[in-house]
């Protein structure tokens, strides 16, 4: 099956979906640091291009015929994190993706994106316009941490295939989420030398230290060192601090499922940026698995 990554970053879903057996032929963002990242890990082209000019992405897309478009559509505007404005312009992107696919109209797409865009109209218009397109589909929250991911992450996807029914790849996710979340330890075995981290909270209200005996918190775009005048927290997993530091950026990248031989590069900045950013590589090969299993099932759906 020939996928194409719109809204690329480096490439997360992308290596999960090739991790899983499909084929990526292409990628496109606009991003500098991002698509030089993604060039300098995979063999197949990333593209440049402004994705808001719809015309002129799907037929530029068109060229690789696409059994399936997946991507992540910038979530800044819907996120959590901060204030919420679905109308501050990057939230239009979600639906110039929509207006690709329903343009390109692979027999596939999925589209990934955080767990509050549920709450958005900018959601509403897309599915409408996949749906005027002819495309059933099946919207999920999924935890990372239960989808191969050492890491607590609510993540959107909504995937699509042209005349199914709704909700039609639903069961086929549910039954192969894992029962336990998935810990630091269980995924990094005795490849880490410590027991508790920080991660930096969104306030002193929350804890900031954490065990390798539970997932990751959310990795975010920004890792700050340990305050000088950090308190412990009544919820924090342990009663000192010596010893205690952040995580490093390749720790960081690898709870994000990344191999350690992924190349990052740029300032440390964009790097963390990318890192937070990504999808989880284990989640979108889980989603990939997850395809692949329902066309074997149903091998009309190819």
């Amino acid at each position: 099956m020939k996928v194409v990554d719109l809204f690329s970053g480096c490439g997360g879903l992308s290596l999960g979906f090739s991790q899983a057996g499909m084929e990526v032929v292409a990628a496109y963002d606009n991003w500098p640091a991002a698509v030089w990242v993604y060039t300098m890990n995979f063999d197949h082209p990333v593209h440049s291009i402004d994705l808001s000019d719809e015309t002129g992405a799907s037929s530029h897309i068109r060229q690789f015929n696409p059994d399936m478009i997946i991507g992540g559509p910038p979530c800044q505007d819907f996120s959590s994190a901060g204030l919420r404005n679905e109308d501050n312009g990057r939230g239009d992107l979600t639906l110039s993706y929509a207006r690709i696919i329903s343009t390109v109209r692979p027999r596939w797409f999925v589209m990934e994106n955080v767990s509050t865009i549920t709450r958005t109209n900018k959601l509403s218009q897309a599915k409408e316009i996949f749906k005027n397109a002819g495309y059933g589909m099946t919207q999920v929250i999924l935890n990372a941490a239960l989808c191969g991911v050492p890491q607590k992450r609510k993540r959107f996807f909504l995937i699509g295939k042209l005349g199914a029914p709704d909700d039609f790849i639903s069961h086929t996710l549910s039954e192969h989420l894992s029962s336990k979340e998935m810990t630091l330890k269980d995924y990094f075995g005795d490849k880490i030398d410590f027991e508790f981290y920080y991660r930096h909270p969104r306030s002193y209200a929350r804890r900031g230290i954490f065990s390798v005996n539970e997932p990751s918190p959310t990795i975010r775009g920004v890792n700050r060192p340990l305050p000088g005048g950090y308190k412990l927290h009544p919820n924090d997993p342990t009663d000192s601090l010596d010893g205690i530091r952040p995580l490093t950026t390749k720790e960081r990248s690898m709870i994000q499922t990344f191999p350690e031989s992924f190349n990052f590069i740029g300032s440390k900045s964009e790097i963390e940026q990318m890192i937070g950013n990504a999808v989880p590589v284990n989640l979108g090969k889980f989603v990939a698995t997850a395809i692949q299993e329902y066309i074997k099932q149903h091998p009309e759906a190819t």
